[in-house]
């Protein structure tokens, strides 16, 4: 994006118009593009928090149909996705039928642009109307920041900047894995490039490295990261702290919040994991105030029935029911040690960011990308084993992962590299 420079202000005048208030120079709002997942968006969110438009940044989804048949498709882009899913809806309307492939028994289909139930005041990205909104505010009100993440919102985008290429400045979180000069900055995680370090290299067969992307390592427009960004930063935690001070603050201290995902590509497990940590936190609740269990919506239904039948009824335990308002950002804020499942980087991420130590369960049923994420934060210092012989009393510390604020100082000085700011 070139600079833009301005025309002299009128001299002597009584006061300047709002273009010459830092000019076209200036970023003064965002977008945001997710997919409706929270992990995702709230990537998003961290980093336009931590740039410090937080209160300026509007939210827009890329959606998928769900349910039934369309969990099959989702490796499709998403605009012929849609395009089955509206035939399947026109030729078999609101029969049985159609009512079971989507997942769904005598409930109307999902609204028409894919939203499902709780979305429907959401906008649904459209790159043209986008690009189009950032034109025409752009002598008033400067470029547009454009902060996208999840591969459906990749083609979006890219869209948007192929588009209004002068007007906007667009930041794809997670690795696109191809052609990421289509954007001014990627954003992803360091272990997204295991497959080039020398240990990816052995795992990988030769007759498959050229499909294993990415093929060549990180670029002048590639800000890594750590882990996954998010919002938990400490004006966030400060508010959570006080929100949830009367139902936390009582407990009997320490505070141990279990944070239990669930089973992934690269990190699978079972109820052998839940039987493994069952018998850890049972070893450890002597040296516990109380301690707060959370199940996140992967995790499997044999792995919390396993928790809630060996623990549910211990007095120092709570397990949380999934019922609003959800206690996570309050957790994180009171809690004085973490036990996290190695399936979740955006957990880990998370409470990593607080300083507190963060024990982790689960690592050695994880490959790939997953164990050099873990590889990594043992070397920090930030995490350590759970093997249920911890005396979760005695604490301990390392320097907090502030990925957001780092990526968030990477942007700003690629803006000022090409003549832009932000704006206070």
């Amino acid at each position: 994006m070139r600079p833009i420079r301005l025309p002299e202000p009128p001299s002597g005048s009584m006061g300047l118009p709002e273009i010459f208030e830092g000019g076209v120079n200036v970023i003064r709002r965002a977008v945001v593009i997710g997919n409706g997942f929270a992990g995702t968006e709230n990537q998003c969110i961290g980093l336009v928090r931590a740039l410090g438009l937080a209160d300026k940044h509007s939210i827009y989804r890329v959606t998928r149909p769900r349910g039934g048949v369309n969990e099959w498709l989702r490796w499709l882009p998403v605009s012929l996705h849609k395009v089955l899913d509206n035939l399947i809806r026109q030729i078999l309307g609101n029969s049985r039928f159609a009512m079971s492939l989507r997942g769904r028994k005598l409930i109307p289909f999902p609204f028409e642009n894919g939203l499902h139930a709780g979305l429907s005041s959401i906008l649904e990205a459209d790159a043209k109307r986008i690009a189009s909104m950032a034109r025409e505010a752009f002598e008033k009100e400067g470029p547009l920041l454009v902060v996208a993440s999840g591969r459906d919102t990749v083609s979006v985008a890219s869209s948007i900047k192929r588009l209004a290429r002068e007007n906007v400045f667009v930041i794809q979180i997670q690795h696109p894995r191809s052609r990421l000069d289509r954007f001014d900055l990627v954003v992803t995680p360091r272990h997204d490039y295991y497959a080039l370090t020398v240990s990816g290299q052995q795992e990988t067969p030769r007759l498959f490295r050229r499909w294993i992307t990415p093929q060549e390592p990180p670029g002048r427009n590639v800000v890594l990261s750590t882990g996954a960004l998010h919002q938990a930063d400490s004006a966030a935690l400060r508010i959570a702290a006080t929100s949830w001070h009367d139902e936390l603050a009582p407990l009997p201290k320490p505070l141990l919040i279990v944070n239990i995902g669930g089973p992934t590509r690269n990190c699978k497990y079972g109820s052998d994991l839940a039987t493994q940590l069952v018998g850890s936190l049972l070893n450890v609740l002597a040296s516990c105030g109380s301690v707060r269990i959370s199940f996140s919506r992967r995790t499997p239904k044999k792995v919390s029935d396993i928790i809630i039948r060996d623990l549910g009824g211990h007095p120092k335990l709570y397990i949380w029911d999934g019922e609003d308002p959800n206690p996570h950002m309050g957790h994180l804020a009171w809690a004085d040690a973490f036990v996290i499942t190695a399936d979740s980087i955006s957990m880990l991420s998370e409470a990593c960011s607080t300083g507190k130590p963060v024990y982790v369960v689960g690592s050695e049923h994880c490959k790939w990308k997953f164990s050099e994420f873990h590889k990594t934060l043992r070397e920090r210092g930030v995490v350590r084993p759970f093997t249920g012989l911890e005396d979760i009393s005695n604490s301990w510390s390392y320097p907090p992962l502030n990925d957001a604020i780092d990526v968030a100082s990477r942007v700003r000085e690629v803006l000022a590299e090409r003549g832009l700011t932000l704006s206070r």
